[in-house]
């Protein structure tokens, strides 16, 4: 249930508060009536006003200077104000409301059937703006609580997970059946996959939940990192080539397995999207004295409408052989880590068919 939408009345006679408040009364609208500016000023400090209704002629602080203080506070600087005024219509003062931040004059006397009308379609956008603002709310706890088990749920999918792997280890040693020990390796390929979609998913909620990734420094050589790396992928994948070119001083302050975990999404991407009979080629460049520059491209272009999304967690790409693999997490995770080290990371796509990612990192945090 939406709180009544509050209306402040402004007059330094009481008879012209009770006539409109009167006027103005409705089920769901409070209304706060105030005699002085300085009353008026005090009942703003602790109530969130749809509307102000003020008397221009008041003694000790006038309309006009009671609505420059409201326009230079913050909280108040967006409530509507109509001015009342039993003054002829001059239009040097209407000019010197509209300056002061008047919406509307309305002249003694009072039309009712004008004042209700001028009021309730304030009354109504203030409605609309509180219910936006409960469902954004709702919408943020949801989210909140859709982060959090989706967190929680990762945690606890490891445990069986790796009881599963270690009886498939055992099962693919101990046993002589071929069968056996085909049906055990296919558990293990199957296994290994799940764990870096788990990872993926604790990362995704570490970045949203606790602020960011969180970083372990130490001396890393970045060529040697992406070395290691990419062996590691050809060992999964020997019959595709990686052209490593490395060059200039590629020591810095980071976190090795973060970084690895960058190569190897970089990597893992470029040989999933890229044609097999196409090398993929990896740049570690060290010249810069303050950055080192990483960049894997591969053949095949990127649809031009994509590029502002492939860093958007759950994006998922069919492969060439029309299957989808993984979360689409990968590329999320790539530049949470990258902006952890005060990082950035591009992609480049050519219309000639080839996609290039480019990760800059400092050599040291940038305090």
């Amino acid at each position: 249930m939406t709180p009544a939408v509050k209306c402040l009345i402004v007059d330094d006679l009481e008879e012209n508060r009770i006539a409109l408040a009167a006027l103005l009364r409705q089920d769901d609208v409070e209304i706060l009536c105030a005699g002085s500016g300085t009353e008026a000023l005090d009942l703003l400090l602790q109530h969130d006003v749809a509307l102000a209704f003020l008397d221009v002629q008041m003694p000790e602080m006038d309309g006009f200077q009671l609505a420059e203080f409201m326009r230079g506070s913050e909280r108040t600087r967006h409530v509507p104000i109509i001015f009342v005024t039993a003054g002829s219509r001059d239009q040097y003062r209407q000019f010197q409301g509209y300056e002061a931040g008047a919406v509307d004059f309305l002249y003694k006397p009072i039309e009712p059937h004008i004042l209700k009308s001028k009021a309730e379609i304030f009354f109504q956008l203030h409605r609309q703006k509180q219910q936006i603002a409960q469902e954004l709310r709702e919408r943020t706890e949801t989210l909140r609580l859709n982060e959090m088990f989706v967190a929680v749920l990762g945690h606890d999918l490891r445990n069986p997970l790796n009881a599963m792997m270690m009886s498939a280890h055992v099962l693919q040693r101990a046993s002589q059946e071929a069968m056996v020990r085909e049906s055990a390796g296919r558990i293990l390929s199957s296994g290994n996959r799940m764990t870096r979609m788990i990872e993926d998913l604790l990362d995704l909620a570490r970045a949203r939940l606790a602020g960011g990734i969180p970083l372990q420094r130490q001396r890393v050589d970045l060529g040697a990192l992406v070395a290691r790396v990419v062996r590691e992928l050809q060992s999964v994948s020997p019959g595709r080539a990686i052209q490593v070119v490395s060059e200039g001083d590629l020591a810095g302050e980071w976190d090795a397995e973060r970084l690895a975990q960058v190569a190897s999404n970089l990597l893992g991407n470029a040989l999933q999207y890229g044609e097999a009979q196409r090398p993929v080629a990896v740049r570690v460049d060290g010249m810069a004295p303050d950055s080192v520059r990483l960049a894997v491209t591969n053949s095949g272009t990127i649809p031009e409408e994509m590029i502002p999304y492939v860093f958007d967690p759950f994006r998922r790409k069919s492969t060439q052989q029309g299957r989808e693999s993984g979360l689409g997490l990968g590329l999320f995770i790539v530049r949470q880590i990258v902006e952890a080290h005060g990082g950035t990371v591009e992609v480049h796509s050519l219309k000639e068919g080839e996609t290039t990612f480019s990760v800059s990192i400092p050599r040291r945090l940038r305090v």
